[in-house]
């Protein structure tokens, strides 16, 4: 079906995986004069069925005027795809809304610059199916003024959240997040995994993960530790912590479960013995973690 709407500005949409999918249907939806451009043509047949214009080349989908936004698996992708069009990113605002590393957004920045681009790194905090939902958000940063020109472009997608003119630090923001939340889910398997040896089912054993596990209670006692740099060791022991992770890990063993997530866990909880901190509390293990010099 044809999108009937007023057409709004035009945009150009290069990446067509299921993130680029649910983006360029949010924009169609909205009414944006959307080109697209993707390695394998047939993923924007359903798109061209609503209007949107289907480029030939990435060449060509840089010179259909408008922003430029990039859903790409990741930033060397970037550079493939748009080798030998570097002439046409002259004067255009690239929006890049791939993941990938801080040092690599900033990297990407300076090339985009360099070609006469303006550049704004995203990083989307949904995945494909919340697009569209002013419920979910996405990180950005870069130049300030080309995200204020398209705020309202990109809050057709997710709401926006500008955390500051260095491009790498919208990536610095979604990769800490990331980094939280596949560990998290990691762990989270592995619970499953010693509930199915030992004959619990998942959906017995799912609510209490749930229920029993108030992590921003967690969260916000262990930041507040973090933050004052004072680990007193009054509500727990890293020598009890370790303690209870040995027996995690003999759990893991006799149910003849995976112990690799485990271990590495007590591993850290014995350096943490090994530097002295038997008496201090868990969050003084950030201390091994942190950045050397």
């Amino acid at each position: 079906m044809t999108n009937t709407k007023a057409k709004k500005s035009p945009v150009t949409l290069i990446g067509l995986g299921p993130m680029g999918q649910a983006m360029a249907g949010a924009l169609l939806e909205a009414g944006y004069e959307l080109t697209v451009w993707n390695r394998t043509k047939a993923k924007a047949e359903a798109l061209a069925e609503r209007g949107a214009a289907v480029a030939d080349s990435p060449a060509e989908a840089l010179r259909a005027g408008g922003p430029v936004l990039l859903s790409l698996t990741e930033h060397a992708v970037m550079y493939r795809v748009l080798e030998g069009a570097e002439s046409d990113l002259k004067g255009r605002t690239i929006l890049n809304l791939g993941s990938d590393t801080p040092a690599a957004s900033r990297a990407a920045a300076a090339w985009a610059e360099g070609h006469g681009a303006r550049y704004v790194t995203g990083g989307v905090m949904s995945p494909a199916p919340g697009i569209g939902s002013s419920s979910v958000f996405s990180f950005y940063s870069g130049d300030r003024a080309a995200f204020e020109e398209n705020k309202a472009l990109l809050e057709v997608l997710t709401a926006t959240d500008f955390r500051g003119e260095d491009p790498g630090l919208a990536q610095v923001y979604y990769q800490i997040l990331l980094d939280l939340f596949w560990t998290t889910m990691t762990g989270y398997l592995h619970a499953l995994a010693v509930a199915r040896a030992e004959g619990v089912p998942v959906g017995t054993i799912t609510p209490y993960l749930i229920e029993g596990n108030d992590m921003a209670m967690f969260f916000e006692g262990t930041s507040a530790a973090v933050a004052e740099g004072r680990f007193p060791g009054d509500e727990d022991r890293i020598s009890m912590d370790a303690a209870s992770m040995e027996h995690v890990v003999q759990t893991s063993r006799d149910a003849g479960v995976d112990t690799a997530l485990p271990e590495a866990v007590l591993s850290l909880f014995r350096r943490g013995l090994d530097a002295g901190f038997a008496e201090s509390s868990f969050a003084r293990l950030v201390t091994l973690m942190d950045a050397e010099g």
